[in-house]
């Protein structure tokens, strides 16, 4: 049996156990190429996930610490969506997706990894980017690193 290492990996893995919002810590810190926090809003901010599934993979989040989405109020609805829009586009223009999962997952059943803190996923698709690898191994490639895709999607956002 051949075997691909992927140490990076055990970060996550650590990570998860740690206490407090991954969001709220990062937005505290001010320090957003480093927290791959790409854009800030009025209400909202974009970030590449450090833990991909696809290369530009986004999520989207109110600066509001809230886990239900019907507890958003109008400006973050439409501040989060509008940013949902402008991630599309730049995500577009830097990497040239031919289509898009969106979504989110809310609550522990639903799959939710952060599930204190609301936010959407952006993950861009190409042609034959899904291939035996998580399928039989569980294990996505990613071509680029993210320190590239940051600044790729900085300039665009």
């Amino acid at each position: 049996m051949k075997k691909l290492w992927a140490p990076w990996r055990m970060e996550y893995i650590l990570e998860s156990k740690k206490s407090g919002c991954i969001f709220c810590k990062t937005l505290k810190e001010k320090q957003d190429e480093r927290n791959l926090i790409v854009y800030r809003s009025s209400h909202s901010f974009v970030m590449l996930n450090k833990y991909p599934y696809n290369n530009g993979h986004l999520m989207i989040a109110p600066f509001r610490h809230i886990s239900e989405i019907e507890k958003l109020n109008e400006k973050e609805r439409l501040d989060i969506f509008n940013l949902v829009e402008k991630s599309v586009k730049a995500l577009k223009r830097a990497m040239s997706p031919e289509g898009f999962n969106i979504g989110a997952n809310f609550g522990d059943i639903a799959g939710a990894g952060v599930k204190d803190h609301l936010h959407i996923h952006i993950v861009p698709r190409w042609k034959g980017d899904t291939n035996f690898m998580p399928i039989l191994a569980d294990t996505a490639v990613l071509p680029q690193a993210l320190s590239e895709t940051y600044k790729k999607l900085k300039y665009e956002l």
